[in-house]
């Protein structure tokens, strides 16, 4: 593991084929559609008991935030011993949004490179800081800042598939906490764990990480809990 970045644990939740969402459009969400569907919502809760024990540090893409809605929630959760790091590029986040996780959570970062990024507009909070990129968001260099700048020792990383492919390429995740929710969803175009661009060549063998299970849990409602150590460095053997 880098030293001079936060230990980092991937926490998420897929379908048994693999899936973080119910579909492709931004309309379905497992937040949303779960508590839905019988014989998957009786045992939902468990995911977010889970989540909310991990690291009181968590890194998060502003494009989720908006799709489970906090544009247009009203009432804020009590998530007070949470700090949220929130990358959010586009923006994703509304003024409503921010000030929404503002009241949710202990404090939050917002990451952009996005001058005119609504958090920019807020008062001076001192629950609130903004690290701005002129150009490019550099991960590499965002993790480091976390660490060094800011003291966060262990992160968790909450994020779509996009990101998580490119945390996994630059060997940015040390562990994977890992809750498989009893259904199929299906769809090619369905968000899955990591996406991002398929392997190829022989090189892209690479960036296919082995992971060493450390614990296997089977929870109420046939869900199940997996944590896996990740091997970052790929070892490929020729005959």
């Amino acid at each position: 593991m880098d030293m001079n970045r936060p230990e980092t644990t991937l926490f998420l939740m897929q379908s048994l084929d693999g899936k973080i969402s119910t579909g492709e459009v931004d309309e379905r969400d497992q937040e949303l559609d779960f508590p839905k569907i019988k014989g998957i919502k009786e045992g939902n809760y468990q995911y977010y008991d889970l989540l909310f024990k991990t690291d009181r540090d968590a890194l998060i893409s502003g494009k989720v935030l908006a799709k489970i809605g906090v544009n247009s929630n009203e009432t804020p959760d009590n998530h007070k011993d949470v700090n949220m790091i929130i990358i959010d590029r586009k923006p994703h986040l509304t003024d409503k949004g921010l000030n929404y996780i503002l009241n949710s959570f202990n404090s939050i970062y917002i990451v952009t490179n996005n001058k005119n990024h609504p958090a920019f507009e807020l008062p001076n909070k001192i629950d609130l800081k903004i690290i701005f990129y002129q150009n490019e968001i550099i991960i590499e260099d965002l993790f480091a800042k976390l660490k060094q700048d800011y003291q966060i020792e262990k992160l968790s990383i909450q994020s779509g598939g996009t990101f998580n492919s490119m945390f996994l390429r630059k060997k940015l995740i040390d562990h994977i906490s890992l809750v498989i929710a009893p259904c199929l969803i299906g769809g090619k175009d369905t968000p899955t764990s990591i996406d991002g661009i398929s392997p190829q060549t022989n090189d892209d063998l690479y960036n296919i990480k082995a992971l060493t299970l450390k614990k296997c849990e089977v929870l109420k409602h046939s869900y199940i809990h997996l944590y896996y150590d990740l091997i970052n460095e790929t070892i490929i053997e020729v005959d």
